[in-house]
This record gives C-alpha cells, sequence and structure tokens, in this order.
C-alpha cells in the first residue's frame, strides 16, 4: 500500500506511509518544515496505524523523517499562533487529536519503531518517545523546549520527564536544553544509539524482520548496529543538578542555581531566567505531579486541560511571535516576574473542563 497526504499549496505529500517488506513505514515528509506536524498529518498517521493494525503481512512499523536535518521539530507553532490570536479553535482540536496519537503510540500492540535522528523536539518527541523501540544517532538533539515559548512539555512529555533519572527531567523541562542521542537513552527517553551511518543497514534488517515478529526479535535486530554502553555528556552532571533542582518551587531552583558558582549551575540559570514565569511555574507543577501518576494517560488528560487554559492566555502567542514570526528573541511575558505569578494564576490550568476535558 501507499498513502500520499497532500500539502495544499505543493505537490509534495506532507505524509507517505507505505509497505516496505515487514515494514509499515510512515515517514513524515515536510523537510523544510523539518517536518513539523499538521492536524491533517495527525489524522494521516492515525489512519496509517488502523491500516498496518490490521495488515497480517506487517510485523511492525517504522517512523522516519524526510531529509538530513531530522525526524520532527515539533508541532505547527506558526498555525497555532494564527488560530490563536484569531479567537479559532485550532489548538482545541489539534492538541485532543494528538494527544490521542501519543496515548495511541504507547500502546500500540505491534513493535513501534521510531528512528531519532537530527532534530526531534516536541511533538516529534510524543511521536517518537512513547513507541516501544526508540533509536537516536550521534546527529540526535532532542528536547522539550515547550517553556520558551510560554508552553510546557506536553504530548506526554511531563511523563516522560518525570521517569528520568533524579531530577534530570526536571533539568531538561525547565531549561528546555537539547539531549545527545547518548544523553536520550541516559535520560530513558530512547533506547539505543547508532551510528547514523548506520542506518541503512539497519532499516534494512527491519524491513526484513520476521512476519511475527516480537518485540524481542526487533530489539535484537537494532542489538546488532547498537553502540555499546554510549557515555551521554549529561551523566558528569547528575549529582549537581539532583542537589539543585530537588525543590518545589521554581524560586528556590533558581536560588540554588544562584548560589552555586559552577559554569553548569550559572548557564542553567540564564537558561530559566529567559523563560516564561508562568510556563516556568506550571511546568514544574505539572512535572511534579507526572511522577505520582499511574499512566501516561494521567498526564495527557492533565495537559490537554493546560494546554486549553495556555492557548487563551498571553505568554503562548508571545512566546511564538518573538521566536519564529518578528524573531526579536525578546518575549514580554505577562506577568513578567516569577513572584507576580500567583498561586491562583496556575490553578486556573487545572480547572475542570467538562465536556472539553480529554477523554480514553
Amino acid at each position: 500500500m501507499t498513502t500520499a497526504i497532500a500539502s495544499a499549496v505543493s505537490a509534495e505529500p506532507d505524509l507517505i506511509v507505505r509497505r516496505e517488506g515487514a515494514a509499515g513505514v510512515i515517514r513524515l515528509n515536510r523537510p523544510k518544515a523539518l517536518n513539523a506536524l499538521t492536524l491533517e498529518m495527525t489524522r494521516g498517521i492515525d489512519a496509517a496505524l488502523d491500516a498496518f493494525e490490521a495488515d497480517p503481512k506487517v510485523a511492525l512499523i517504522l517512523l522516519e523523517g524526510a531529509g538530513e536535518r531530522g525526524l520532527c521539530a515539533g508541532g505547527d507553532i506558526r498555525g497555532l499562533y494564527e488560530s490563536a490570536r484569531a479567537g479559532g479553535d485550532l489548538g482545541k482540536i489539534f492538541w485532543r487529536e494528538e494527544y490521542i496519537l501519543n496515548a495511541r503510540i504507547a500502546s500500540f500492540p505491534k513493535p513501534y519503531v521510531a528512528f531519532m535522528d537530527g532534530i526531534v523536539m516536541g511533538g516529534g518527541v510524543g511521536l517518537s518517545a512513547h513507541g516501544s523501540h526508540r533509536i537516536v544517532t550521534d546527529k540526535t538533539k532532542m528536547g522539550m523546549p515547550e517553556v520558551g515559548v510560554g508552553f510546557f512539555p506536553d504530548v506526554g512529555g511531563t511523563w516522560l520527564l518525570s521517569r528520568a533519572p533524579g531530577e534530570l527531567g526536571t533539568y531538561y523541562g525547565l531549561t528546555g536544553t537539547t539531549m545527545t542521542g547518548a544523553d536520550a537513552v541516559y535520560a530513558r527517553l530512547a533506547d539505543v544509539l547508532v551510528a547514523s551511518n548506520s542506518w541503512p543497514a539497519l532499516r534494512e534488517a527491519l524491513t526484513q524482520a520476521p512476519e511475527k515478529a516480537t518485540n524481542d526479535d526487533v530489539r535484537a535486530i537494532m542489538d546488532r548496529f547498537a553502540i555499546s554502553n554510549p557515555k551521554a555528556p549529561i551523566a558528569a552532571q547528575q549529582a549537581t543538578i539532583d542537589a539543585l533542582f530537588g525543590q518545589n518551587s521554581i524560586e528556590e531552583i533558581v536560588t540554588a542555581l544562584a548560589h552555586h558558582q559552577s559554569e553548569f549551575a550559572q548557564a542553567a540559570l540564564g537558561m530559566i531566567l529567559e523563560k516564561s514565569p508562568t510556563g516556568l511555574k506550571l511546568t514544574l507543577k505539572l512535572l511534579r505531579m507526572a511522577r505520582g501518576a499511574a499512566s501516561l494517560k494521567e498526564c495527557l488528560i492533565r495537559e490537554y486541560v493546560a494546554a486549553l487554559e495556555i492557548f487563551v492566555n498571553h505568554d503562548f502567542p508571545e512566546g511564538i511571535r518573538a521566536a519564529v514570526i518578528d524573531k526579536d528573541r525578546h518575549p514580554k511575558w505577562q506577568p513578567a516576574r516569577l513572584e507576580e505569578v500567583t498561586p491562583e494564576m496556575i490553578a486556573r490550568y487545572f480547572a475542570p473542563r467538562g465536556k472539553d476535558e480529554l477523554t480514553f
């Protein structure tokens, strides 16, 4: 089978779906936009999973991105920006369908292999890091940088980050720092690291997997190409991160960083102070709540409620304006200071939404 979802403005398909041997291949195909995910692509992936789940000739799913730059830079935030500015409802629709897809990927009954080469950010993490088999490379640059645009690590990011060793997820969630492939394996957002030039051979081996390939079969194929015991740069900072990011308020974390004279701590402090004060407080609360969550779905339901409030507030469109539209890199956050963000303000992101809440 071969399916293409075409862009309205281009003859190039945004999503390519086809079977190659034992693999049901899903290729994100917007390389000029770093394969940013649209609502139509989300729906196309869901339809592809329907077809591949029912096809007895498909032993495994293979997610990949077109081009040399990466799997996926995240959701199409320009479209979300335009909808938010116009008072539209794209966020409500897109996030609902995206989060339901994230949960489906996590529980998909066939092996789901994600090739996380190059840039893998935000929504790209949601499409890949919930899969049963996650491959990163020496070129991987993975991150959840949403707090930098007044948002928070969504697509189940709070579930993933809260299960990283120690306070590593807190560090990545609040600073938006990019992980290397080895860092992603160390942080438990990926399973194996391979050399990027090994991918063609690994890909070929996956397409030739047994017809009834199990998760163990697929992992054995991956392990043949994996780099043993990859050295994660972030591991050297684990003790410092645990000491400085273990507090339950942003103010306490900022104070701890400010009093730690290491170059690492001062760099982390600088990154945090650039971010949306509201986004920081919301992110930390969501991460702490995620630690006690029983399931990914529980976190996605909570994230969706928070996202609906984000969509109608100031900082999200302002963050996108500064980063993507005007590119002046100087967002004017409201409130502008951490101490101005009250518990009552944060409580709005957790208020019941009735029929608008996410259900599975």
